[in-house]
């Protein structure tokens, strides 16, 4: 039946923390007094209620006719949805299809997409845009911890840190309510390290601020923990592999150091004086330091220092439900629970959830950017996306637009007409947070119910019934029987039950009820597991594991004809490519343009003048950008962030260079040259 309350008290829609607020009908928001947000909130989950009512919403499916995309309805686009998978499955086989997913969907969404990659589509390749956020950092907590839970703590404890050091995060503008955590724990007494190549305004908080060089965090890394004094008595008890890991930096001296960084050795001195001196230092890191393609060298090289120290980590997931999202199986590698679509064990028990045998379920798949590789290959043919926008997200856009406007048949789920859906042979309306119930998972590991308001407009299907539909229509219908999204989550309770990312024991009762609750939870009366790595690490014999990691630089070098490095990042104002925040009138006032962000000496040296165009090259492609002076960044960097599509996208230059272990391409580090245009 349709519904609509006057308010609803939910979680926002936006990054990591998942804030309690308050949603009333008319669109106006407030906040909610939690041991998240604490009665604060900034201003996207102050805006967010402006998506509404919005009259850009799509409100009725879309179909390519004579290249146009043309509306029809739901039974038609469904239709040609399904036939188009149906056809290039009996021609090419069920690989020639692949389902790209969000790192923003709600749990129940992220399984229900994961399930119908490998039980409707029967492919193997699905991925989600996860991979360009979280990867490295979740690898690499997985090889040193044998778990991966982003802060691996509640908020509240980081106030009793005595030292905080925090890699490639600007938390100001990228998770803005952490930024009260943080600042208690400084008045508290705590210290801070920042390392950022930008003086940021989390770079006020520092008591030290190290402006390396993009790129070279994993030189930072190895001559810190080369030099540090070490916990000789946690290493003993608490890890393997130590020794290895000091070869691998024998020559990582602070000299040394200080060159590949561009750095003063007198600040890594700093560096190394404020460690020694805490009694509880904890290493933060965020994208900054492992959006490149030895993302998870570095995030081990990192672990590897808090190791030596006495095994203080975490790492700050970025999207809405980038920790849920990593967790539910719709990652290429993976099935819900963290488990690993490799291991007989864990392909036995969620068969068995499922109703199918093990080799029912698809092998392991490619990763995001070698989807759409494998599209532009010819390779696959058909792509599912939901809640993610390729065409501007991924490095080397143009190649990856190009691709995608190619390619047989592409049906995006989305509220809006992103780029990629524009693309699309068939769109089919998405619903907004506001209208669909769910669960996601905020960046401590604590699991968060989200009410809806409202039902969608008119015209318009709760996402995760368009995918029990989509199903259907693809013969499996069988497997997604739900009438509602709390019947999705008791699913999955059972697919993740006794799995690493245990969610057994949480339930929608209880979160209702607001009990606090972090997984793994193994059963309904279990209070959960705020603190997953206090009793020992996740590793059989209960120890951590520190890893050689010896330098590499990154995959491209400045030259005479590119040389400066630009990277890229978020402003406070917008959020991921800008699908959503770029609708709403008080945040694009904010935040009207992309721009280009450079040091007056080099401005002046080039020929730049503040508020006038200049022309951005890299290796792979020109935009053109309004000059931004900022005497706080670093006269060999540029800085543009990422929240546009089109020409504007900054990921047109970035390069697609990827991890070896993950798919994380290379996006905070590209070779580029500038020059004043008109």
């Amino acid at each position: 039946m349709p519904f609509e309350h006057s308010r609803t008290d939910t979680h926002c829609p936006f990054c990591a923390m998942q804030c309690r607020l308050q949603v009333v009908a008319d669109g106006s928001v407030a906040p909610l007094v939690h041991p998240i947000n604490g009665g604060r909130l900034c201003v996207l989950g102050l805006s967010s209620g402006a998506l509404v009512q919005h009259p850009e919403r799509l409100t009725t499916p879309l179909v390519r006719k004579d290249g146009v995309l043309t509306p029809c309805s739901w039974e038609e686009a469904l239709e040609v949805a399904a036939e188009g998978f149906l056809r290039i499955a009996r021609t090419h086989g069920p690989a020639a299809n692949a389902v790209y997913g969000s790192g923003s969907l709600t749990n129940e969404k992220a399984y229900l997409l994961g399930k119908l990659a490998r039980l409707a589509l029967k492919t193997p390749h699905v991925d989600y845009n996860g991979r360009y956020c979280m990867s490295a950092a979740a690898t690499a907590q997985n090889l040193a911890f044998g778990l991966d839970r982003g802060l691996n703590r509640p908020l509240a404890d980081l106030a009793q840190h005595d030292l905080i050091l925090l890699a490639g995060s600007n938390v100001a503008e990228c998770l803005p309510m952490l930024m009260p955590h943080l600042m208690a724990a400084k008045r508290g007494g705590t210290r801070f390290i920042v390392v950022d190549p930008r003086q940021t305004l989390t770079a006020k908080l520092a008591d030290l601020h190290l402006p390396l060089r993009p790129g070279t965090d994993l030189a930072l890394a190895n001559a810190l923990f080369k030099v540090l004094p070490k916990n000789q008595a946690f290493i003993e008890a608490h890890t393997q592999g130590f020794e290895e890991a000091l070869k691998a930096v024998e020559g990582c001296t602070l000299a040394w150091a200080a060159e590949v960084c561009s750095l003063e050795v007198g600040a890594l001195e700093q560096a190394v004086a404020l460690l020694s001196q805490a009694q509880r230092p904890l290493i933060l890191t965020g994208r900054g330091a492992d959006q490149n393609a030895r993302g998870v060298q570095t995030t081990l090289a990192y672990i590897n220092l808090a190791l030596c120290l006495g095994g203080e980590f975490g790492t700050l997931t970025g999207q809405a439900n980038g920790q849920g999202g990593r967790e539910m199986g719709q990652k290429s590698d993976q099935l819900p629970g963290y488990r690993s679509i490799e291991n007989p064990a864990d392909r036995a028990a969620v068969a068995r959830v499922w109703g199918v045998s093990p080799e029912a379920l698809p092998g392991k798949g490619k990763s995001a950017f070698e989807i759409l590789e494998a599209i532009e290959q010819g390779e696959i043919r058909g792509l599912l996306v939901l809640g993610s926008n390729p065409a501007a997200s991924s490095p080397q856009a143009d190649r990856v637009r190009s691709a995608l406007a190619r390619m047989e048949h592409l049906v995006v789920i989305d509220p809006f007409l992103s780029e990629t859906a524009s693309l699309a042979r068939v769109v089919l309306p998405g619903s907004l947070w506001f209208e669909e119930s769910g669960t996601t998972t905020n960046l401590e590991g604590r699991v968060v119910l989200r009410q809806a308001l409202q039902d969608p407009p008119k015209g318009v299907r709760r996402d995760w019934e368009t995918l029990v539909d989509l199903a259907q229509r693809l013969g499996a219908g069988a497997y997604f029987r739900y009438q509602d999204t709390e019947e999705v989550f008791n699913e999955l309770r059972q697919a993740t039950r006794g799995a690493k990312a245990d969610y057994f024991g949480i339930t929608y009762e209880r979160l209702k009820r607001g009990e606090a609750l972090f997984w793994p939870c193994p059963h309904p009366h279990h209070p959960g597991t705020p603190r997953p790595l206090a009793q020992g690490f996740a590793h059989p014999e209960g120890k951590a594991r520190f890893f050689p990691t010896p330098y590499t630089p990154p995959a491209e070098a400045t030259d005479a004809q590119f040389p400066l490095a630009l990277t890229t990042g978020r402003v406070l104002y917008h959020y991921l490519t800008g699908n959503l925040t770029r609708r709403i009138e008080r945040l694009r006032k904010k935040s009207p343009e992309p721009y280009l962000e450079v040091h007056p000496e080099t401005a002046k040296r080039l020929g730049l003048e503040e508020g006038r165009p200049c022309e951005v090259q890299s290796p792979r492609a020109r935009a053109r950008y309004t000059v931004r002076l900022n005497p706080k960044i670093r006269p060999d960097t540029v800085f543009v962030p990422f929240h546009w599509e089109g020409p504007l996208a900054v990921n047109r230059l970035t390069n697609p260079a990827l991890d070896p272990l993950c798919g994380m391409p290379e996006f905070k580090f590209a070779a580029v040259s500038l020059a004043p245009t008109e």
